[in-house]
């Protein structure tokens, strides 16, 4: 498999005119991982730290620019290895709100959220 780096993914999303935004770090829990995921995002403070939270933050981000948004998540084998129901729970919020978002999806509007899973930092 070949390892494609943060910067790589960046470079590309740069390329077609998405914004970028990477998960700080590795976590390795179910909390500090949503934590992470706020943070990247810059949510707001109102963030729940629960998976409905996440979904409704994720399919919402209004107060980021118009367009696609690229969550780069380097290192969640660990969170996988760790903690796979955290992982397997979080990894489907992040899907769902991909489908959401994306073109025909019940929440699309002028974002969309691409999730890329990155090999190394």
């Amino acid at each position: 498999m070949e390892h494609i780096s943060n910067k790589t993914i960046a470079d590309q999303a740069r390329a077609r005119g998405a914004y970028s935004h990477v998960i700080a770090g590795h976590p390795v829990d179910k909390l500090s991982t949503l934590d992470a995921i706020a943070a990247a995002l810059s949510f707001p403070e109102w963030f729940g730290r629960n998976l409905d939270a996440l979904y409704d933050g994720l399919t919402d981000l209004s107060w980021l620019p118009s367009g696609e948004h690229v969550l780069i998540w380097s290192g969640s084998d660990e969170l996988k290895a760790a903690d796979p129901r955290a992982y397997l729970a979080i990894r489907s919020v992040l899907s769902d709100a991909e489908r959401a978002l994306a073109p025909g999806g019940d929440r699309a509007d002028s974002r969309r959220l691409t999730l890329a899973l990155s090999d190394a930092d």
